[in-house]
């Protein structure tokens, strides 16, 4: 058997674990999710996520090491930011105490490359320098990845996220929290027979903006009480979508990688898996994305990311502590 790692992840509404071998082989992988507690509020309640890992962790492990020895796990990675600060706690001291007792190191894991790692889990021979798309509840980032560890933020969100976005709509469409799976589902059923506007940034630009893509449907819906909600959906989507792919063609134009990824929870949206597919048919470059139970938030990728770092020797000390603004490739360790 190679190494086997444990990933644990907190940082927001997922309680997550799971046993990677070799940063690639899924022994198990358990998700405990908290979508129906947070539902009713429209969105996640911190206080009362932090207060649900605690809860669950402790069963999920116990059920994760009900058939693997804990004395074959070679080190224990956990996610340390970004994320909410008081999930993001559960899960490191869960962490800082395994790793203790079971004397193995330690390994911070930044979130936003657990979920790029979510691709090497069913791609174990990436090719690089490869372009990656993250685009999350709270990230939207264009990134140019050399390497293993090696990213360079070509663009981000200047303000609303891609998923933040498809939520917001999900509200003014009085529709259940979270949006985007439905919003997706409700598009297939419609036309975009509305032309959304998407925010213009300075020539140049790689970075996002959807804030008044969300405030267009709003008012759009405010003056059009008869439109359908399907068509509404469908027009949303395409604009969202057409912009991240835009920015990803001026990307690709300019610095011409040899792969493209995408990764992220909207990274499951169908319609922008379709136009990265033909995307990568346009531009003759390979495209590959995480199937869909490693879209969302999940120890494993964590687990992922963590091997690398193993083999790297980059063990975090047991006083790290959690930082919810952690930036991609900023080490705080």
């Amino acid at each position: 058997m190679g190494k086997v790692i444990l990933g644990i992840e907190t940082s927001c509404d997922e309680t997550a674990v799971a046993l990677v071998e070799d940063g690639k082989h899924v022994l198990k992988s358990l998700i405990s999710s908290q979508i129906d507690l947070h539902r009713k509020f429209g969105g996640v309640v911190p206080e009362i996520a932090s207060r649900k890992h605690l809860e669950v962790i402790f069963p999920l492990l116990e059920e994760l090491f009900s058939d693997f020895p804990k004395e074959k796990i070679a080190a224990v990675a956990v996610t340390y930011g970004p994320g909410l600060v008081g999930a993001l706690l559960v899960g490191l001291s869960v962490a800082k105490s395994l790793s203790y007792a079971l004397n193995i190191p330690l390994i911070g894991v930044n979130h936003m490359e657990g979920h790029i790692f979510a691709n090497f889990l069913e791609d174990p021979n990436p090719v690089f320098p490869a372009l990656v798309l993250v685009v999350s509840g709270g990230h939207t980032d264009l990134i140019f990845m050399r390497g293993f560890g090696d990213y360079e933020l070509l663009g981000e969100t200047i303000d609303d996220a891609a998923g933040e976005c498809f939520d917001k709509v999900g509200r003014v469409l009085n529709l259940p929290y979270p949006a985007g799976p439905i919003i997706d589902r409700l598009s297939s059923k419609g036309k975009p027979l509305y032309k959304f506007p998407v925010a213009r940034l300075k020539e140049g630009s790689y970075n996002f903006s959807f804030s008044g893509l969300k405030t267009a449907v709003r008012i759009f819906c405010e003056k059009n009480p008869q439109a359908r909600a399907e068509d509404i959906a469908a027009s949303f989507q395409e604009a969202l979508v057409k912009a991240l792919v835009e920015k990803t063609v001026k990307a690709l134009k300019n610095y011409q990688p040899a792969k493209i990824y995408l990764a992220g929870g909207v990274a499951a949206n169908s319609k922008l898996r379709e136009e990265f597919l033909n995307l990568g048919k346009a531009f003759k470059v390979p495209v590959h994305f995480p199937s869909l139970q490693y879209c969302t938030d999940n120890a494993a990728m964590i687990a992922a990311a963590g091997y690398h770092r193993y083999l790297l020797g980059k063990y975090a000390p047991l006083n790290l502590n959690a930082y919810p603004s952690l930036m991609l490739g900023e080490e705080k360790y």
